[in-house]
């Protein structure tokens, strides 16, 4: 379905850091920064923004790799696989937090969310940008799917302060059980949701 540009197009943060934001029918509500995968504010990701939009929420799917590569689609086998690793590699924490930063500032302010809540979702690199953003943003909640490298990051629990939903597949090459545990443990006690899903395998 070819998103209505009424309710769905891309939008400027800044000089060069584009965005990708998705409205409602209603054309208001809460809001939800939509993290991509390693591969892009792709078709897909803005698909999903759609979906998220049809729900009720404003969906903001901020462009990670703008200052490599802006507004890059990549698919998901063969050489775009292979630009998308390496655009991840060459992402700096520094610039995930700034990025991070900018785009739940830029969905607060929106006028469709006017002073609503905000959350965070993401997939794979991006489930790892909605944790970050639960820890360093002021976020009403977040939810990673499948978010690897969390487990290496649990010294910002401390500072989250929202409820935090974790969804994980059993068999995930990337993401072993015991990282999970370690997620478990470290939110023992705090308003957070560990899901693992029985059979279930990541593909990327």
């Amino acid at each position: 379905m070819t998103p209505n540009p009424d309710h769905a197009h891309w939008i400027d943060l800044a000089p060069g850091h584009a965005a990708w934001l998705a409205l409602p029918p209603s054309g208001r509500g809460p809001g939800l920064v939509l993290f991509q995968e390693i591969f892009g504010v792709n078709a897909h990701i803005r698909a999903v923004a759609g979906q998220y939009a049809q729900d009720g929420f404003v969906v903001l799917a901020p462009d990670l790799f703008w200052r490599q590569a802006p507004r890059v689609e990549l698919g998901y086998e063969g050489e775009d696989r292979q630009r998308a690793l390496a655009l991840m590699q060459s992402y700096a924490p520094d610039q995930a937090i700034a990025d991070i930063g900018a785009a739940v500032a830029a969905l607060r302010a929106r006028p469709e969310v006017a002073g609503g809540k905000v959350g965070a979702i993401g997939y794979c690199m991006g489930g790892r940008m909605a944790y970050l953003a639960a820890a360093t943003t002021d976020v009403d909640a977040a939810v990673p799917y499948y978010g690897g490298g969390i487990h290496a990051q649990l010294e910002r629990v401390a500072a989250i302060r929202c409820p935090v939903q974790f969804h994980y597949a059993e068999r995930d090459d990337h993401i072993p059980l015991a990282a999970v545990e370690q997620v478990r443990q470290a939110f023992a006690g705090r308003p957070a949701e560990v899901h693992v899903y029985p059979l279930a395998q990541t593909l990327f």
